[in-house]
């Protein structure tokens, strides 16, 4: 594949590292609004783009992307609230966009055990489930996209009604998750979801060792996107798997 990589920091370089391993050209590099005056052009000899930019900048850098003909995979978060427009602006133009809030195989199998272990505590009165997440400095957006994935999963099968961002100075809301979001060195990424009771403590957590996880997943997602039509998330790639 020819892939064009949008927003080209730590995830985009790691992306780059990745693509080539796997066999693949990286063929354009765009991360600057000057960078789309002068190389989008070049967008129409690509076979896919993989889009980690910034919240502000992820809707317009997937529409350019979808307008001029090309799959998108968006690793980008903090910009949910236009998903929905998103895709109906996919649908329109017969594009293919494909999202996810963290693209670890690893964190998508515990996505799956949340929802789970949700189920099972749904009617267990005594725990009370909260969020951390960790991440590095440089990180833009909080509680990360992917604790919020955890929450509304939660929310989607318990007895929880809603999620906050955790502040120490005030009470917590009863049915509404805290999420701890800590901002620290270089951390790729840390989640952490705890079921607490008087008698025991349930913890299930799961800790990035590099952005090389995350790149691999966007890559696979890159390569199951050319051809398709229509939204997809990394459910679709992992019941395409073996």
């Amino acid at each position: 594949m020819n892939i064009a990589i949008i927003g080209y920091g730590k995830m985009g370089h790691a992306v780059e590292l990745c693509a080539s391993k796997r066999g693949h050209s990286v063929s354009l590099t765009i991360d600057t609004p000057s960078d789309w005056d002068s190389k989008s052009s070049l967008l129409y000899k690509c076979d896919v783009a993989i889009e980690f930019s910034t919240p502000a900048t992820a809707v317009q850098n997937i529409l350019r992307c979808l307008k001029a003909g090309l799959p998108v995979v968006s690793g980008t978060t903090g910009w949910n609230d236009h998903l929905e427009a998103v895709k109906a602006e996919c649908n329109s133009l017969g594009g293919a966009l494909f999202v996810a809030s963290n693209f670890s195989i690893g964190m998508n199998i515990v996505f799956e055990l949340n929802r789970q272990l949700a189920r099972l505590s749904k009617n267990l009165p005594d725990y009370s489930v909260s969020i951390k997440e960790t991440h590095h400095i440089h990180k833009l957006d909080a509680p990360s996209g992917t604790a919020i994935h955890l929450a509304d999963d939660i929310i989607a099968e318990h007895k929880a009604s809603a999620w906050h961002l955790a502040d120490p100075s005030q009470t917590s809301e009863p049915f509404s998750i805290p999420i701890t979001a800590i901002r620290e060195g270089e951390v790729a990424g840390i989640h952490e979801i705890r079921y607490d009771s008087p008698l025991d403590t349930i913890t299930l957590v799961h800790e990035a060792k590099s952005r090389e996880g995350l790149a691999l997943g966007a890559t696979l997602a890159a390569e199951f996107l050319v051809g398709k039509k229509g939204f997809f998330t990394m459910h679709d790639l992992l019941q395409t798997e073996p």
